[in-house]
């Protein structure tokens, strides 16, 4: 009896101790924090359709334009460059590449991303986390606002601010607070972070964003490529591939990358260039062969 009371015990008591068991498979991840929400890279689709360009039409661009962000609005080219001392918001003749108004940034600041909304132009700088807004026809300073990081690339959905901050992770700014409302994280189809997102541009519903140093190993290995994003869930929708658009820029130093989209939507044009490249180029997107 008391052989058989030891036997049952022992099963019982394995029984209580074993760990349930655990699956990965498609396990998805949903942690939300007040408004901030991160999703696991499993949204990322695994096969990416992968596109190419023809250009349309080419323009002058200022070769010593260090291009950190670029809008089209009312027939011209808004670009914000970078370099401390050099750095300005710019408003350029698409035509003639002339510059025809420009505010200069303090010898401190260095120019990043920047975009139009509801009258204003907002411009991002590098390290210093300041935020400028300036009055979109006169481009007089009229406010700065605050925020912690990084400041790379900056568009807009015609409510909310969308930034980047060299990692792969978008935010989703309220333009009046410049209070983060949601993050968006990005990933490639490996599942990795896409990292260095850099200037971005709203084109009909998707969010494009170039990748600085796309080139590099450990980021892309491909030169001068375009995420297409899902600006709801950070979904990869496609890649642009634009190696070779520009050959005169290639080989003058290891900054003359690709950074500067915009969107006439109006014209259904799209203009890329690239930093202290000589050329600005008009574009159509067609799906790569």
């Amino acid at each position: 009896m008391r052989l058989s009371f030891l036997i049952l015990f022992f099963f019982l008591s394995q029984s209580c101790t074993k760990e349930p068991a655990r699956s990965n498979t498609n396990m998805n991840v949903n942690k939300s924090n007040g408004n901030i929400a991160i999703k696991s890279p499993q949204t990322t689709a695994t096969n990416v359709p992968i596109y190419t360009y023809e250009v349309v039409n080419t323009f002058n661009h200022d070769s010593k334009a260090f291009t950190e962000g670029l809008f089209f609005h009312n027939g011209f080219l808004y670009e914000s460059t970078g370099e401390e001392g050099e750095s300005n918001l710019r408003k350029v003749e698409l035509e003639t590449g002339k510059v025809v108004q420009q505010q200069k940034l303090g010898e401190d600041s260095f120019g990043e991303g920047t975009t139009i909304l509801n009258g204003k132009i907002y411009q991002l700088t590098w390290r210093e986390g300041k935020a400028f807004v300036y009055d979109a026809e006169t481009l007089k300073p009229l406010k700065q606002f605050r925020y912690q990081g990084d400041g790379w690339g900056l568009t807009n959905d015609g409510t909310n601010l969308y930034m980047t901050d060299s990692t792969h992770v978008v935010r989703v700014i309220d333009p009046e607070t410049f209070k983060t409302v949601r993050t968006i994280p990005v990933f490639r189809e490996d599942g990795k972070p896409l990292m260095q997102i850099n200037e971005l541009e709203f084109i009909k519903g998707e969010l494009w964003a170039n990748v600085w140093h796309s080139e590099l190993p450990e980021i892309l290995g491909k030169p001068n490529y375009i995420a297409r994003i899902d600006p709801q869930t950070g979904k990869l929708l496609g890649w642009i591939d634009l190696q070779e658009i520009s050959p005169d820029d290639v080989k003058r130093g290891t900054e003359n990358t690709l950074n500067g989209i915009a969107y006439d939507a109006g014209g259904d044009r799209i203009f890329v260039t690239g930093k202290n490249w000589k050329k600005l180029f008009e574009i159509k997107v067609k799906p790569k062969e």
